[in-house]
């Protein structure tokens, strides 16, 4: 969108304010772990004045899943007192929020309070400024997602009062393209898909996935912005409207060991003026060199930016062999069992598939460190090597990260992620790979109880 449309936007925004369609606006950041924190504006005051800046504490960019303040962060600290930052609104992402009476949201960009200046290590600068790159190459980024889930017949306050045991998904077996399982669910998925569509969000469908109660949302491809936009008002909307339904919902990767993980699937090309700069159709598979540059950027530098498709412990349970979950970063043609799928070959639609993500990874994230590599596969002109066929699982090469400490420890050596992000991004998402490790070290688990209790 242009300034003139997003002022466009803003005066709608007005006219709906006078006549009492709208009386609360949703002012948003995205945090670290990909959620929107922020306020709830009056919308009088938003069209007045709160359009063009309001403020948050820094800390938002500097805790954990739980809201915890953790030391080591140099971007904040108790010492430096948690002072402000500038929440920036984009007009551009100005949208209705059909699921809540009298709503409007907007997303917004993360400033310094002091300089102006954009932080670093907010998500969106930094998908931002891999975009920007990409721009003086000459580039436009193209991107989908696909967002996995699973559904629970109670609803989130139930099951976390009952300490997140015997808890049981919303139907009984796999569920899988399943028309007459998903009838069951359409009272959730339904308004997801109609109310997200009223908020200007592009989405083509919902489908069942492959365990019992899980779900498959699909959006629309779109600039990667936009993209990563898109899947995290997706991701809210999904939670909300299921907990105005009753039930619970769960972006967990693994949330049961007995159960299929969850992924985010992310689509990827590069266009230019307007045309598939990843299509070539003198090629076996119509696949351009840049394309090939690219793809092989994705994989010899896959483990640097794993942190980014699995932040968390329990990132990591998805990854075993015969689950269609990944466990190696080769690539092959339409081929669900490895890392990086080659789909649509031989046309203009032609584009990788990075399978790697779970479902609870930050989306502008996760896309910042794949163009980032590709940018450096680009720049490097790397070759890229044969596809791998058949079962990807057989073979001890190029084999993802198995835990979060490995993913970390690539994460804070990549040169590359160094250059293409700056030091105190790495260091920053660094530190917040380590408290992730330090929390779970401290805390004896259930299994570990039940195992050793009476027999260690």
């Amino acid at each position: 969108m242009t300034n003139a449309l997003a002022l466009d936007a803003l005066e709608d925004l007005k006219a709906k304010v006078r006549s009492g369609e709208v009386d609360t606006v949703l002012v948003c950041i995205v945090d670290m772990q990909g959620r929107l924190m922020g306020k709830r504006l009056h919308a009088r005051h938003f069209v007045e004045e709160g359009w063009g800046e309001t403020h948050c504490c820094n800390y938002l960019l500097a805790t954990d899943l739980e809201m915890e303040t953790p030391d080591g962060y140099a971007s904040t600290s108790w010492s430096a007192g948690y002072g402000d930052y500038i929440m920036k609104p984009d007009l551009t992402t100005l949208r209705p929020v059909p699921w809540l009476e009298g709503t409007a949201m907007v997303l917004c960009d993360v400033l310094d309070h002091h300089t102006h200046d954009p932080v670093p290590h907010a998500p969106r600068t930094i998908l931002k400024r891999q975009l920007a790159r990409l721009e003086t190459l000459g580039f436009d980024a193209v991107m989908a997602t696909e967002l996995e889930f699973f559904l629970f017949e109670k609803s989130l306050d139930e099951i976390r009062r009952n300490a997140f045991r015997d808890i049981a998904p919303i139907s009984g077996y796999n569920e899988d393209y399943h028309i007459f399982q998903t009838t069951k669910e359409e009272h959730v998925l339904r308004p997801l898909r109609n109310h997200l569509y009223a908020a200007g969000i592009p989405v083509e469908g919902t489908k069942g996935e492959a365990g019992s109660g899980q779900g498959e949302l699909n959006i629309r491809y779109a600039k990667a912005l936009d993209t990563a936009d898109y899947h995290t008002i997706a991701k809210h909307a999904t939670k909300e409207i299921a907990w105005q339904q009753g039930r619970a919902v769960t972006f967990m990767p693994k949330w049961h060991h007995d159960h299929s993980g969850s992924s985010t699937h992310i689509h990827q090309s590069l266009w230019q003026g307007g045309s598939p700069a990843f299509f070539d159709e003198s090629d076996a598979h119509g696949m351009s060199a840049l394309m090939k540059h690219y793809l092989a950027g994705l994989l010899k530098y896959a483990a640097d930016y794993t942190y980014f498709l699995a932040p968390y412990i329990n990132s990591y349970k998805r990854f075993q062999k015969g689950s269609f979950a990944p466990t190696r970063t080769v690539w092959s043609v339409d081929n669900r069992t490895a890392g990086f799928r080659l789909c649509a070959d031989n046309t203009r639609a032609v584009r990788i598939e990075c399978r790697i993500g779970g479902s609870d990874l930050n989306p502008y994230l996760a896309m910042a460190g794949q163009l980032a590599a590709g940018i450096k596969g680009i720049e490097e002109k790397l070759e890229l090597p044969p596809p791998a066929k058949g079962d990807t699982y057989e073979g001890e090469t190029g084999l993802i990260p198995q835990n979060l400490r490995d993913a970390m420890h690539a994460l804070k050596a990549s040169a590359m992620l160094r250059e293409a992000m700056g030091d105190a991004v790495v260091d920053h998402y660094t530190r917040a790979a380590e408290v992730e490790l330090e929390d779970f070290d401290r805390v004896v688990t259930d299994y570990e109880v039940a195992r050793g209790f009476e027999r260690s």
